[in-house]
């Protein structure tokens, strides 16, 4: 692999890519398969999935039985390096500390970011997440339409391959025929909430997911997804031959060593590094994207943090795929004579607009599952059917307190046992210690259900990020303020997702942990999105339709930040569908002369 130090910097670049997740990986590999030399910017250390997954540990081997601590806040197995809610010397603040008036940010700081620990979660955007305010007159619509990005989706499922069905359901698109890969079977306890759901009217159907459930068609896919580029072709079937279906042994927060499930250091980097075409510098971490006299970006301004060293590496063409809030960090910090309130910010709109998902859960136990004779329920790492939004037309009709909608993830069913297991019990147990203890843990074991919604949040102008006048990190770099504000929008959402969810474990012949709604606290979900919207006037968004900053030209944002709303699908699957799209704009306007 081409990675490098600062002191093997080329004089300069076609591109260079800041990030290494979904959407620095999924544009590193576009423009590198069409040709263009890349450097990528990676502010962690480098990761390798193949040899750093612990593919058959068990709880009971690891450090407190894998339990969750400061500095591996998701379990000691997780796929989280050096990150989490906090991370040592990188700070950021809130300008209140109200319930619901916080704000929660993950970071990650590792090569492919957090494509290596997210859900996997593939759901595309629908016809109306593109124009809500044309359905219900609130937020804005983006200035594209789902026509403009299903090439895209197709492209990307073809890629990282994505299992699941196409079912008919309003706004949730179907894939066309022989791209997405089968589903896995549901487990006993999904086939009793599907079966209860009906009652309900809840359809609960097979999820979309990253994750092989059998091995991509090397010889058929490549040349669908590069068309007359016979070395791109060649470069991408021998990729695919590296990958294995998953035969369910890890749980997909963890990664992958048979990469059967989607990271972007195992599926885009590979076949970008084989063009010889990208050089990939961990350890960097952009501080500022400084521009000439014309306007243009030079490149990017990054410091070394092995060494704390400042270094200027130039391009023709600078991607923002930090992160959102990282992105809008960095055109917040990137400040000029000529932009003396940063780039892109002349209209005030960097960091406006921001947005997360919305976020709620209900625990609750099953008598019906009780004393389950002991049997295989591996998987694909996380639930194997979920429940799209269903009520657009009772919200179309004014019926529900609230404009837009959710989905339902749930899991069920005799998980790998963790220290945690037996606390998630006890508010169902008798006994705290002794032979009864245990008989009631082996009864209860396998009997809980949990149902989480994710919601759509609508911006509000009381929800922003700034420049923290005072607060740096340690190398000097300004950090972030966070103003956030949950409207009754997303509160009155939360109530709903909590009278369906204990509904729903009713209708299962349950008994529900906390039945009451009231008061709802919103959690912050790893959704961050929002802050450089796109648009199509210069004085209401900051970049056009292809990501490219309006004041300049050279400058693009390939992440979720160019995000115009948040739709209750979780976003990964539409950033690398943009990132994609953008990266083929880019490269005409190279061949043009453009840029």
């Amino acid at each position: 692999m081409s990675i490098i130090t600062p002191q093997q910097l080329k004089p300069a670049y076609d591109v260079v890519v800041i990030g290494s997740g979904a959407a620095g990986g999924q544009m590193a590999y576009a423009l590198t398969l069409a040709g263009a030399s890349v450097l990528m910017l990676e502010a962690g250390r480098n990761y390798e999935p193949a040899i750093e997954t612990p593919m058959f540990q068990i709880p009971a081997q690891a450090p407190l039985r894998a339990a969750s601590t400061p500095d591996k806040p998701r379990g000691f197995y997780n796929a989280t390096v050096d990150g989490g809610w906090k991370i040592a010397g990188e700070p950021y603040s809130n300008a209140s500390n109200q319930t619901n008036e916080t704000f929660a940010w993950w970071r990650s700081r590792m090569l492919g970011g957090r494509t290596n620990h997210w859900e996997r979660n593939s759901f595309r955007f629908g016809p109306y997440d593109f124009k809500p305010h044309r359905r219900d007159g609130l937020g804005v619509d983006w200035p594209i339409e789902y026509e403009d990005l299903a090439p895209y989706y197709d492209r990307v499922e073809r890629l990282i391959g994505v299992f699941g069905e196409s079912e008919g359901l309003e706004n949730s698109p179907d894939s066309p025929p022989g791209i997405l890969l089968p589903p896995p079977k549901p487990r006993v306890g999904e086939l009793l909430a599907q079966r209860r759901a009906k009652t309900l009217g809840i359809p609960i159907v097979p999820i979309h997911r990253a994750v092989l459930t059998r091995r991509l068609d090397h010889r058929a896919i490549p040349p669908l997804l590069h068309p007359g580029n016979p070395d791109a072709q060649r470069i991408l079937s021998e990729a695919m031959v590296s990958r294995a279906a998953c035969f369910w042994a890890t749980p997909c927060e963890r990664g992958c060593s048979i990469k059967a499930n989607y990271q972007s250091g195992t599926v885009h980097l590979p076949p970008a590094m084989a063009t010889g075409k990208l050089d990939l510098l961990p350890h960097a971490r952009a501080r500022e994207v400084p521009t000439g006299p014309d306007g243009k970006a030079r490149g990017v301004v990054f410091i070394d943090t092995l060494r704390g060293s400042e270094h200027h590496v130039r391009a023709r063409v600078v991607v923002l795929a930090a992160s959102s809030f990282e992105s809008v960090r960095l055109l917040l910090n990137s400040k000029s004579a000529l932009f003396p309130d940063g780039l892109g910010n002349s209209a005030g709109l960097v960091g406006r607009h921001i947005m997360n998902t919305v976020g709620h859960g209900v625990t609750g136990q099953i008598p019906a599952l009780e004393n389950v004779p002991a049997h295989n329920e591996d998987g694909a790492g996380g639930g194997h059917v979920y429940a799209p939004w269903w009520l657009y037309p009772e919200q179309r009709a004014g019926k529900l307190a609230f404009p837009r909608g959710y989905h339902i993830e749930f899991s069920t069913g005799r998980q790998m046992p963790s220290a945690g297991t037996a606390d998630d019990l006890h508010w169902r147990m008798e006994h705290g210690y002794g032979q009864k203890y245990k008989a009631e843990i082996r009864r209860f074991y396998g009997s809980q259900v949990t149902f989480v919604g994710r919601g759509e949040m609508i911006p509000n102008d009381k929800t922003f990020c700034q420049i923290d006048p005072d607060l740096k990190d340690r190398w000097g770099v300004p950090a972030l303020k966070f103003h956030w504000h949950w409207s009754d929008h997303e509160i009155q959402q939360a109530k709903h997702m909590h009278r369906t969810f204990a509904a729903l474990i009713e209708a299962m012949g349950g008994v529900v942990k906390k039945p009451k709604d009231d008061p709802i606290t919103l959690p912050s979900i790893t959704h961050e999105v929002g802050g450089a919207r796109m648009g199509v006037n210069p004085n209401a968004s900051v970049t056009n339709s292809w990501g490219q900053v309006w004041e300049v030209r050279n400058l693009f944002v390939a992440d979720g930040a160019v995000f115009c709303s948040s739709p209750d699908k979780n976003p990964t699957l539409t950033i690398m569908a943009l990132a994609w799209r953008n990266a083929d704009f880019i490269l005409n306007q190279m061949k043009q002369g453009s840029l």
